[in-house]
């Protein structure tokens, strides 16, 4: 297992009708397209984010194991509506530096003191570039100058493309689930600042009803159990079993019980939790101890799954790459960091095997609960 999930430091949407609205501290972060009624000119809405540099550095420096890394954005949605069939939603890492303002959308009159469509830090300051560009960095706009400017290359081929893309349909859950790692290590290894990114429609400024859509997601500043997040993912599996004379599980009737779950931790806690395991009906043979004493390792095409309990939404998926369950001399075994999991709401732990060629998940009432501290 490794997965490791951090927040936003701050986010905004700017809104090409409202060229100096900030909407910094805003629930919801969007990127829509409308038909201004007034003006029957097209209008469009993207979103900025930023995540912390110091929370990026102490990450790879500090918790990945070896090189082979991802970095994904999760962005839960709030509305999703009047999508086409290929809508897609573009990320590129932000040029220039912005402020977060302390404005909302529906503010009257709007708040001017941070980012918007037209400026970088607050209204009549550090206006979007809208040419003379520096290398790989643009901007696109119809009518109402800015709408922010991004890298949408880069001289470095290793972090090509530096860009992310996510196509959405009506038939999709609509929460933005996109690989921005190229961008991550471009913003830790200096090659660019690390501003954020900048998320926006593939097609924009179309003069056509029948193209207005809705694409809301839940800001830092929610109320609910969904802020977006930065989530790192790394291969972490070990199974060496050093001198243990344990042997791998092989039966399907089998009782898995957890180890190491004192059922509170802090968001600070990373705890290993072993997995032990033992076939329910083991064959009769004479022995001196208890049958039930030997514990099993679990087969190699092991994993493990985090669910919210009340909503029973899945927080960390089966991943036959990051969430693979790792063996020693003792059992087998994953670590979690709890840093990424909402404070005072309990969680489920569900494990996934391979036996035999049949897979088995084990739903045992394995609970844990994040406290604040």
């Amino acid at each position: 297992m490794a997965v490791y999930k951090i927040f936003p430091t701050k986010d905004a949407t700017i809104y090409s009708l409202y060229p100096s609205r900030n909407t910094g501290l805003d629930e919801i972060i969007e990127s829509s397209l409308s038909v201004n009624n007034a003006s029957a000119l097209p209008q469009t809405s993207r979103f900025l984010v930023q995540f912390s540099d110091s929370e990026i550095n102490d990450i790879i420096n500090n918790k990945i194991s070896g090189s082979n890394w991802k970095a994904y954005f999760k962005g839960y949605v709030a509305e999703l509506n009047g999508l086409n069939l290929d809508t897609q939603l573009e990320f590129y890492p932000v040029f220039g530096s912005w402020n977060m303002g302390t404005g909302k959308y529906n503010y009257s009159p709007e708040y001017q003191n941070g980012v918007s469509w037209g400026w970088r830090s607050y209204s009549g300051s550090n206006a979007w570039i809208i040419a003379g560009f520096p290398a790989n960095v643009t901007a696109s706009y119809s009518g109402t100058l800015g709408g922010g400017n991004w890298y949408y290359s880069s001289s470095n081929t290793t972090v090509l493309p530096i860009f992310s893309t996510q196509s959405f349909t009506y038939a999709d859950s609509g929460d933005i689930n996109t690989n921005i790692t190229n961008m991550v290590k471009a913003w830790y290894s200096g090659l660019i600042v690390n501003n954020g990114f900048i998320a926006k429609q593939a097609v924009e400024f179309i003069y056509n009803e029948s193209y207005e859509n809705k694409m809301q997601f839940f800001s830092r500043d929610t109320h609910t159990i969904y802020p977006p997040q930065l989530e790192f993912r790394w291969r972490d599996y070990i199974f060496n079993t050093g001198s243990s004379t344990n042997t791998i599980l092989t039966t399907t009737n089998a009782t898995v019980a957890l180890d190491e779950n004192p059922g509170i931790f802090y968001p600070e806690s990373i705890n290993k939790f072993r997995v032990n395991s033992r076939p329910t009906y083991p064959a009769r043979s004479f022995q001196t101890a208890s049958y039930f004493t030997k514990n099993y390792y679990l087969p190699t095409s092991s994993y493990y799954s985090i669910k919210d309990l009340d909503t029973n939404e899945v927080v960390i998926d089966f991943d036959d790459q990051y969430t693979q369950l790792s063996a020693d001399n003792q059992s087998s075994y994953f670590t979690l960091y709890m840093n990424g999991l909402e404070p005072e709401r309990y969680y489920k732990i569900l494990i996934k095997s391979i036996i035999n060629g049949s897979t088995i998940v084990f739903d045992n009432d394995y609970y844990f609960k994040i406290i604040n501290g």
